[in-house]
């Protein structure tokens, strides 16, 4: 899946233009880097087409605790989106994220990222 392609199905997930999915993707993926260790970032990234690599860059650093109503807060702030469309927006991403990379992959994202997360994805 290339980029577009992943910003086209998050559109599609949420009902989004691909402009305001395009950026909706790079703010969760960015916030989402905070949460996951920078071994985990950079096994994600691998995964990821180039254009998406800068957002888990930029997220890149020090880590951070927090659950999924904290990165819908942080994914807002960037975005200017609703809570519900935030909330929409960073289930879609994190749904396109499972299609997109290895099972394998995903399973050690989502257990850095915790049971919230899951939960969130399920919502879906």
């Amino acid at each position: 899946m290339d980029d577009k392609e992943f910003f086209q199905a998050v559109a599609h997930r949420t009902g989004l233009s691909r402009q305001e999915a395009a950026d909706l993707t790079r703010a969760t993926l960015e916030t989402l880097a905070i949460r996951l260790s920078d071994g985990e970032v950079r096994d994600l990234a691998l995964e990821l087409p180039e254009p998406l690599r800068g957002s888990l860059e930029r997220g890149r650093g020090e880590t951070e605790t927090f659950g999924p109503a904290e990165s819908i807060r942080r994914v807002r702030e960037h975005t200017a989106l609703s809570k519900s469309e935030a909330t929409r927006g960073v289930r879609a991403v994190l749904g396109t994220l499972h299609e997109a990379i290895s099972q394998k992959e995903y399973d050690h994202a989502m257990s850095q990222l915790g049971k919230g997360y899951a939960r969130l994805v399920e919502a879906g």
